[in-house]
C-alpha cells in the first residue's frame, strides 16, 4: 500500500525538495526529487515544483507509492570486489560497463551483477538501482561504493553530500596544461542547445572540481582529479570547459586513436564506514587501455 501524509509548513524554506527531505527521513534526495517530478507531491493543493519556496503555513501533502517488486534478474558476472562486509561493496568497475538498467541496457548491468552474488542490497536507490549510492559513467573505469542495507545507503549518501566521501581520478587531457593545480567552480545543467549532453549552464547546479598536473607529453596532460560535487559528466565537462578535454571524450571533445574511450578512471575512494566511522581508502590502478594511451604519448615526447 502507499503510505499519505500531510503537513503544515512552519517556518520559510528556500526550497520545496529540501525542505520535504527533512521529514521523510526514510527517502534520499534524489528520491524525494522524484516523487515531485512523477506529481506525488501537492503544495496547498496544486502541483508542486522541486524548487518553490515555502512559506509558513503552507500546505503540503504527498504520498509515496509502495514499492514495485524488482523485475531485475540475477546474472552472474566477474565483478572485481576489492571490499565486502554486512553494509557495503567497493568495486573496480571496467570500462564499458554500465552501472544500473536504463534505456537501451535491460541486462548486463553492475546491479544484474550484484544481485548474483545474493540478495540482501539497500531499496534506496528503487528497484532498478538496488545499493547503488553514486554512479560511474560507462566508459569510466573505477573504484564504486554499493550499500548492503538501507542505513549504510544513507549515511554514505549523506557523507556524498557533506564531501566526507572523497574521490579522486587520473585523467589524460588534450593540451599542456598551464597550472600546477587548480580549482574550477562552474554550474552544470542540461546543454539548452543539446539535451543529450552537460554544459556549463548559469542557474545551473553547483560544481567544483580541483585538479593537479602530474605530467605533460607531446601536447597531453596527465591529472589527479577530485570531486567536490558529483554532477553528470562533471570532470568532462568542466575539463572541455577549460579548454582541456579528456582524451577520448566523442561528446566533448573527439575520438582519439590512443584510446577507445574517454581516458578517465577514478582511481582512489575515500570514506568512513558506515558502521564503525573508521576512515578507509582504497586504491585502482588505471586499465591497461589508459597505461597504453599515456605511454605512447610519453614515447613519442622521447623521440
Amino acid at each position: 500500500m502507499s503510505e499519505a501524509a500531510q503537513h503544515i509548513v512552519t517556518a520559510d524554506a528556500p526550497r520545496l525538495d529540501q525542505y520535504l527531505a527533512g521529514l521523510l527521513s526514510g527517502q534520499s534526495r534524489s528520491q524525494v526529487h522524484r516523487l515531485i517530478v512523477d506529481g506525488h507531491v501537492r503544495l496547498n493543493d496544486a502541483p508542486a515544483r522541486a524548487a518553490t519556496k515555502l512559506h509558513a503555513g503552507d500546505r503540503l501533502s504527498w504520498e509515496v507509492p509502495a514499492t514495485a517488486p524488482s523485475r531485475l534478474e540475477a546474472e552472474s558476472m566477474d565483478l572485481r570486489v576489492l571490499y565486502e562486509d554486512e553494509d557495503l561493496v567497493v568495486i573496480d568497475k571496467p570500462a564499458g560497463l554500465v552501472v544500473h538498467p536504463g534505456p537501451g541496457h535491460s541486462t548486463g548491468t553492475l546491479v544484474h551483477g550484484l544481485l548474483g552474488r545474493g540478495p540482501g542490497w539497500s531499496t534506496i536507490g528503487g528497484v532498478e538501482r538496488p545499493g547503488i549510492v553514486h554512479r560511474l559513467d560507462r566508459d569510466t573505469s573505477g573504484l564504486i561504493v554499493v550499500a548492503r542495507n538501507d542505513q549504510a545507503h544513507r549515511e554514505l549518501a549523506r557523507q556524498l553530500q557533506e564531501r566526507v566521501m572523497t574521490r579522486r581520478y587520473r585523467a589524460i587531457v588534450v593540451g599542456e596544461v598551464a597550472d600546477q593545480a587548480a580549482r574550477i567552480e562552474a554550474a552544470i545543467a542540461r546543454d539548452p542547445k543539446n539535451r543529450q549532453r552537460m554544459a556549463v549552464v548559469a542557474g545551473g547546479r553547483e560544481a567544483t572540481t580541483e585538479f593537479r598536473r602530474l605530467a605533460v607529453a607531446d601536447g597531453h596532460s596527465l591529472l589527479a582529479v577530485t570531486l567536490g560535487t558529483g554532477r553528470t559528466h562533471q570532470i568532462r565537462v568542466h575539463l572541455a570547459y577549460i579548454h582541456h578535454p579528456v582524451l577520448g571524450d566523442p561528446v566533448y571533445g573527439r575520438r582519439s586513436l590512443l584510446i577507445a574511450r574517454p581516458a578517465l578512471h577514478a582511481e582512489a575512494l575515500t570514506l568512513r564506514h558506515p558502521r564503525t566511522g573508521k576512515a578507509i581508502t582504497w586504491e585502482s590502478r588505471p586499465p591497461d587501455d589508459f597505461e597504453l594511451a599515456w605511454n605512447s604519448l610519453s614515447q613519442r615526447k622521447m623521440r
